[in-house]
């Protein structure tokens, strides 16, 4: 086992990467690393810091800050990659507190699972139903062969002004893919003990929806072995947008 001891000085980040990652002491396997450990398990800046700790030194306003320069940039790079998503959309919204004040996080996902777009809004009547339609459409510029929603009528709304022809489903049965993709971020919201504030919320978890789920393997529906070589295809494509070379897709 390779153990690496990294401390303040002049080192630089090496490879193909080496313009993304310029001018950081640190090497660009162990950001990234880093940066995949916050968001893939429901971790704090400071046990990041604690499980870097046998080998590498680095404190934990170190890591926020590789987290807030780079997880974007992965996080775009992943989008990327991603295959065509699904002409079945599934939207939903949950409440969720940023310093103490109800705000609602609305969340559109495909019928595979794939999260499309998230926005966090103070309301969810019309109106913000219209404005989280419209950006899903742009970000995805098309429109969805089917919309699925619960019985809110805030997107009888959205869907009347700005997809009429679009056919509209209306079930809370119909639609527990997006209710279930809400679950990985409230175990974020748990670990961080609340959110602080809209934008910075935003950008989390704008963040956290593209890289989180692309480790999230449907275990259930896979055997052993097949689950074992879709993580490691996974990670081989962590490995590309991050410009570096893991053990587990060197092996």
């Amino acid at each position: 086992m390779i153990v690496w001891i990294v401390r303040a000085g002049t080192e630089g980040a090496v490879g193909a990467g080496a313009s993304l990652y310029k001018g950081f002491r640190f090497p660009a396997e162990i950001i990234s690393h880093a940066v995949w450990l916050y968001h893939r398990f429901p971790l704090s800046y400071r046990e990041v810091e604690l499980l870097l700790a046998r080998g590498v030194i680095v404190s934990y306003e170190t890591v926020r800050k590789w987290c807030a320069k780079f997880g974007p940039e992965y996080a775009r790079r992943l989008r990327r990659r991603r295959p065509q998503t699904g002409d079945k959309w599934h939207l939903d919204e949950v409440f969720i507190k940023i310093s103490g004040v109800r705000h609602y996080l609305w969340r559109a996902v495909d019928q595979h699972g794939n999260v499309l777009d998230i926005l966090v809004q103070a309301k969810r009547d019309g109106k913000a139903a219209r404005r989280f339609l419209a950006k899903l459409m742009k970000k995805q510029c098309r429109i969805p062969r089917v919309l699925v929603t619960d019985g809110l009528a805030s997107y009888g709304v959205a869907h009347r002004e700005l997809m009429r022809s679009v056919e509209h489903r209306t079930s809370k049965y119909h639609n527990n893919r997006a209710e279930n993709s809400h679950q990985p971020t409230r175990q974020r919201e748990r670990a961080m003990k609340g959110f602080r504030t809209v934008g910075g919320t935003q950008r989390l978890l704008s963040v956290f929806s593209a890289i989180s789920p692309h480790f999230r393997a449907p275990r259930h529906r896979l055997t052993a072995a097949r689950h074992r070589t879709e993580m490691i295809t996974r990670f081989t494509v962590w490995d590309q947008i991050t410009d570096t070379t893991s053990p587990l897709t060197a092996a």
